[in-house]
């Protein structure tokens, strides 16, 4: 695995659109403000053009262009790292169009994403062999940052080599207030953060001990389950290889859209496809669309449990990633060491 310089002030960081742009509230009052914050922390920002389009399908414009700008943009050595412009939906037409081979011979830089990006950070480490950052989107820096903003760039200056959880969470529903009520409102930490921790026992993963130190380790992987199943099996799937060749794996997934039991398809057919056969723990992050619902019996957790329990590693649930916020900026393709307790969690990024 190749890890990226840090990036420092008064260096340029290139922001593109391979999946959506800012083209639409809250987005063009929270990119404007992303770009004043960056100014302001003393870099400057490359806007491509994606950024402001919205003549695509799904995406900011078409697969072609978006390739382009992104590959352009990476290999640029006038930028000095590449934040995404913003998450999506049809981001895999995009990486369909990408050279990874090229991508992977050039000098490493970090890119920054998370949700759809999951289409481009996942194969960079897992097939081109270069680390990056499942973190805040450009437009996520544009509201009044708090400590996930903090810890995402302090993690591309190079200043931390770990990040913890957060105490508290806005809810689905307070999520939905803050944009109708102001764009650039900050979060509205309605909900107190509760982990819900499983270790194996008999061949089943059962509830753990709140006072239980949970930890694992091995590189990290994953991001967003409704991007990881799309990409599995295709040409960008190097999952059997990776496996072969590397050692244990420390899985970080997360879900957007997915009802219980799509998620429970999605973590079965993974798991089925081999991916998860060097895995020494899981985080599951909180889904957004599944948050307290359940479908014939199927819920946000034993969607999971039930799939995983035959590896016989530990499953933390609920954790500070994904889609409801705030979530921790992590290290895809980092030698990585997990620990939780009780509602803490954290993520040491090992050299």
């Amino acid at each position: 695995m190749r890890f990226p310089d840090s990036i420092a002030p008064g260096q340029v960081i290139g922001v593109t659109a391979p999946s959506f742009g800012a083209t639409t509230e809250p987005y063009i009052s929270r990119f404007d403000l992303a770009t004043k914050k960056f100014a302001e922390a003393g870099y400057r920002i490359k806007a491509g053009a994606t950024c402001r389009m919205s003549d695509g399908l799904g995406i900011s414009t078409s697969p072609e262009r978006a390739a382009r700008e992104l590959e352009e943009f990476y290999l640029d050595d006038g930028c000095q790292a590449v934040i995404s412009c913003g998450g999506g939906e049809l981001m895999c037409e995009t990486v369909g169009q990408l050279d990874f081979r090229k991508l992977g011979e050039a000098r490493p830089k970090w890119f920054m994403g998370y949700s759809d990006n999951t289409n481009f950070i996942f194969p960079m480490a897992t097939l081109a062999g270069v680390a990056g950052i499942y973190g805040p989107n450009f437009t996520g820096f544009g509201k009044p940052w708090e400590q996930a903003e903090t810890d995402a760039l302090s993690l591309l200056e190079g200043r931390i080599s770990s990040v913890r959880g957060y105490p508290r969470f806005q809810s689905p529903e307070a999520d939905e207030r803050a944009e109708e009520a102001d764009p650039l409102s900050p979060y509205l930490l309605d909900s107190e953060k509760k982990l819900r921790s499983f270790v194996p026992r008999d061949g089943r993963l059962v509830p753990a001990d709140r006072e239980a130190e949970i930890a694992g380790s091995g590189i990290l992987l994953g991001g967003c389950l409704d991007v990881l199943a799309g990409l599995c099996g295709t040409r960008l799937d190097n999952m059997e290889e990776f496996n072969r060749t590397s050692g244990p794996t420390a899985w970080v997934l997360e879900s957007c859209d997915a009802n219980p039991m799509e998620i429970r398809r999605q973590v079965w057919h993974l798991d089925q496809a081999g991916w998860f056969d060097n895995a020494g723990v899981f985080v599951i992050g909180r889904p957004r669309a599944s948050w307290n619902r359940s479908m014939m019996g199927v819920d946000q957790y034993n969607a999971v449990t039930d799939i995983l329990s035959r590896h016989g590693v530990p499953v933390i649930m609920d954790a500070d990633v994904g889609h409801i916020s705030p979530t921790v900026p992590l290290i895809i393709g980092a030698q990585t060491r997990i620990t939780a307790r009780g509602d803490e969690i954290s993520f040491e990024f090992l050299p």
